[in-house]
């Protein structure tokens, strides 16, 4: 009979702990860093929250995006962006600048979108529109969600457990979704609703890896009683490990076929959800556990 193939041995004894004091000091650096450039230069809002037109167009033949820009600038609709979509590139996705005259002129620019592409536009893909009002209220009602996610899981966790895990959770849980807004400032990609879907997704992964590895230690607690927390915390972070590093690696191996496979409608869903895995991960082992032991050291003193 074969082996199974083992990528982490049965009983690791990897020190994380050792290295808390240096990763807690990376993390606040990072949180801090993603913090200002989510004000300056701030995050890149897409459609959703600016206002504005998304037409997805299938041409006949693969344009060429310079000669397409520099047509749709004679247009006069505003500051375009373009990308090519696709495997052969003939889909082609203009951003549009919300049109004075709300609606109407909307729909104006779209006729001439329209006109001027009628005989090399096989099909249009999408076509969505949306009012500034409309954008400002979902930044709104975005805000409200994450923020009544993140007062609900302290709620339940605080329930769940002591304060001192409580709180290392729930810190946990803001520098993952932080330095996910800071990935997104720092290289400009679009956020927008799917991206805010991503943020609650990304919350509910970390919670739930911090959670898994949390339970082991309490258990622990009452089945060493004579070893230190930090002990205690390293035997436990050891022995959920495995579950980690197999859930985590499954769950990419899935987000990597979205991106790869999935299209641009989804691209920027999968890239923070990518992120977000590879951060959840780091900080249920980095950030919640070393916040933990703080926390028991100050109450126990």
């Amino acid at each position: 009979m074969f082996e199974p193939i083992r990528l982490i041995p049965d009983n690791p004894n990897i020190n994380f702990l050792k290295l808390r004091w240096v990763a807690i000091m990376i993390s606040s650096i990072l949180v801090l860093i993603s913090i200002i450039l989510c004000f300056t230069p701030g995050l890149n809002f897409g459609i959703d929250f600016k206002g504005g037109l998304v037409i997805e167009a299938k041409f006949e033949t693969a344009p060429d995006v310079a000669e397409l820009r520099t047509e749709l600038n004679a247009l006069n609709l505003g500051q375009i962006t373009l990308q090519q979509v696709g495997a052969d590139a003939s889909d082609v996705m203009f951003h549009i600048p919300q049109q004075p005259g709300g609606d109407a002129g909307n729909q104006t620019a779209i006729a001439a979108i329209r006109t001027h592409f009628t005989d090399r536009v096989s099909e249009y893909r999408r076509i969505e529109a949306v009012g500034p009002q409309v954008g400002g209220e979902l930044i709104k009602t975005s805000l409200y969600a994450v923020l009544l996610s993140i007062g609900g899981t302290l709620a339940y966790l605080w329930f769940r457990f002591d304060r001192g895990f409580s709180i290392a959770a729930i810190t946990a849980l803001i520098h993952d979704v932080v330095l996910t807004l800071g990935f997104f400032a720092i290289f400009h990609l679009d956020f927008d609703l799917s991206t805010v879907a991503a943020v609650l997704l990304i919350s509910g992964y970390s919670l739930n890896d911090t959670v898994v590895v949390f339970d082991r230690i309490r258990e622990d607690m009452r089945k060493y009683k004579s070893k230190s927390f930090v002990e205690i915390a390293h035997i436990a972070l050891n022995e959920t490990l495995f579950r980690t590093m197999m859930t985590s690696g499954t769950t990419l191996l899935v987000l990597l076929s979205l991106f790869v496979f999935g299209g641009e409608v989804i691209r920027n869903f999968t890239i923070a959800l990518i992120f977000g895995i590879l951060v959840g991960t780091y900080s249920s082992i980095f950030v919640a556990t070393p916040v933990w032991l703080l926390l028991e050291k100050r109450e126990k003193k």
